[in-house]
């Protein structure tokens, strides 16, 4: 009955915040209002005892991704009200997909739950990281590897986007530093002393 209570009250908060995150009109509030619905998915996944799924959520996401959110928006002069032009034009349909999906999701949530069986207790000792990394590197070794090619390949085409030789840049020749003689960087210059009268 506790665990009930607590599900529906991290489950209420975290239907609020994701409301909140595309209803709210500054997108620093809006950034905010997701790092509150990655705590609360993080609980929830808390009370299905996949304590390494929440920590990983918190930090990864929390932690870096929200970080770079906010970093980006806070940095950039963002016009809202430019962004606010084609909302009502776009309404129907947002509406229309979501529908959609709600749809779905209560079809998903209510045959798995008519269905399913109450989970056992997990028995003494058992870790469910451990279990995450059996299943990962044997069961789904394949869509592992080519998932992390993937992102290799996206990493390697977003920096090959970016990358531009700009003229006013300087740019250092580590081979040419190295090849430098002491002739060529220094001239001993003989001099006649002064003579003060």
């Amino acid at each position: 009955m506790f665990e009930t209570g607590v599900f529906w009250f991290f489950a209420v908060i975290l239907v609020g915040a994701a409301l909140c995150v595309i209803m709210a009109r500054n997108p620093v509030h809006s950034a905010l209002f997701l790092v509150l619905a990655f705590f609360t998915a993080a609980a929830l996944w808390m009370l299905l005892r996949a304590e390494f799924l929440a920590i990983a959520l918190v930090l990864v996401y929390v932690g870096a991704v929200m970080v770079l959110f906010l970093f980006v928006v806070m940095m950039l002069d963002v016009n809202l009200e430019r962004l606010r032009e084609g909302f009502w034009a776009n309404l129907p349909l947002a509406l229309a997909v979501g529908g959609v999906m709600v749809v779905e999701m209560i079809a998903i949530i209510t045959r798995n739950y008519v269905a399913m069986p109450a989970p056992a207790e997990p028995a003494p000792g058992y870790s469910n990281t451990k279990e995450l990394g059996r299943v990962l590197y044997t069961d789904y070794a394949y869509p592992l590897e080519l998932a992390a090619a993937l992102l290799l390949v996206a990493i390697i085409v977003a920096i090959a986007l970016t990358l531009r030789k700009r003229k006013d840049t300087k740019y250092q020749d580590p081979a040419a530093q190295i090849a430098v003689r002491r002739s060529d960087r220094v001239r001993l210059v003989s001099m006649p002393p002064e003579k003060n009268d």
